[in-house]
């Protein structure tokens, strides 16, 4: 059902992504700020993939990253000006979507869908977060027709940076990989128009409207009602007894090891838990940290001596893009953390 996006969704819409980022996805803080401010702007219409003509372009709005780095710095006028330089570059853009859940990438697209007039469709390229471009590009790698075309804008002072790249859609993310570590560390991105059709088929309807459901689950019934909602389990709370994290090819890469014996590996978003020896679960299985207040917490955020508690959720409760299930895409971010 076609909806206009109140003040009252930004909270579920911002917790419930944070959750469905599984780790990565951006801050909540971050986010709420963002969907304040696009709703300040004006009127956001969210629309079911399947109301609008199937033959239509959407395109994809994102943030690409890696969330720790204290130079990043993406604004409003970013955020626009990468959607202006692809509908230049490629006119007819009747929609926008964003790439994934999170708490900042749920509301990828607000802002512009307010700035524009655009429908947001209710649909992710994927309904949880990772951590490539090629994971949230439906699959497109695979078609050796297609071009991509990317408009990138983001940093500040010196480092601020703004373009427009087309060609070989594998060469394209590397390179707008590395306009994002040239930036600061964050880059706003506008990408990839494709007929509606191939994305409903492609990526994750639904998606938004998922993360509200977990959100409003968040702050009605606490965790416990997140992992009854989602069918995950939801362990008890342990203390983060070590903590690594770096940058590496402009990802945040690391590990978390927890008093209780279990161990979590992250890239971005969380790849792995594993206790006592015995794997519990592996992306794109949601894993997703939580502090002892009932926040989620993403992997960037952790802190040694914190209490935690671990969600888990088995990918066949989730809303999933077809690229969670190629192993060209999976293998070397699993590799990461070998």
């Amino acid at each position: 059902m076609t909806r206009i996006l109140t003040h009252g969704d930004i909270e579920p819409a911002v917790l419930g992504g944070a959750i469905l980022g599984g780790g990565g996805g951006g801050s909540v803080e971050k986010g709420l700020a963002a969907a304040r401010q696009a709703l300040e702007a004006g009127t956001v219409q969210l629309v079911p993939i399947e109301k609008l003509p199937q033959q239509a372009l959407t395109a994809t709005v994102a943030l690409v990253g890696a969330p720790s780095s204290p130079d990043a710095h993406v604004d409003a006028e970013q955020y626009m000006q990468a959607l202006t330089l692809l509908h230049q570059a490629a006119p007819g853009i009747a929609a926008i979507n964003t790439n994934e859940n999170g708490a900042e990438t749920t509301v990828n697209g607000w802002l512009q869908s307010a700035r524009s007039g655009l429908p947001l469709l209710d649909f992710a390229c994927n309904g949880r977060a990772h951590p490539t471009g090629l994971m949230g590009a439906l699959g497109l790698h695979r078609q050796t027709a297609f071009r991509s075309r990317q408009a990138v804008a983001g940093g500040r002072g010196g480092r601020a940076l703004t373009g427009v790249m087309e060609g070989d859609l594998r060469s394209v993310a590397e390179l707008v990989g590395r306009s994002a570590v040239e930036a600061g560390g964050m880059i706003a991105v506008a990408r990839n128009p494709v007929c509606l059709a191939y994305a409903r088929a492609n990526g994750a309807p639904g998606a938004i409207t998922q993360a509200l459901a977990v959100g409003n689950a968040l702050i009605t019934a606490g965790p416990q009602g997140v992992a009854t909602l989602l069918g995950g389990h939801l362990s008890e709370l342990s203390l983060v007894s070590r903590y690594v994290c770096q940058r590496r090819q402009g990802l945040d890469v690391g590990k978390a090891e927890l008093d209780d014996g279990t161990i979590l590996t992250f890239v971005n978003e969380y790849m792995t838990s594993e206790r006592k020896g015995q794997r519990d679960a592996t992306f794109p299985d949601l894993i997703m940290t939580i502090d002892a207040g009932g926040m989620p917490r993403p992997s960037s955020s952790l802190r040694e001596g914190e209490a935690i508690r671990l969600l888990t959720v088995p990918r066949d409760k989730l809303l999933l893009s077809v690229t969670m299930d190629m192993p060209e895409l999976l293998t070397p971010v699993l590799a990461m953390i070998e």
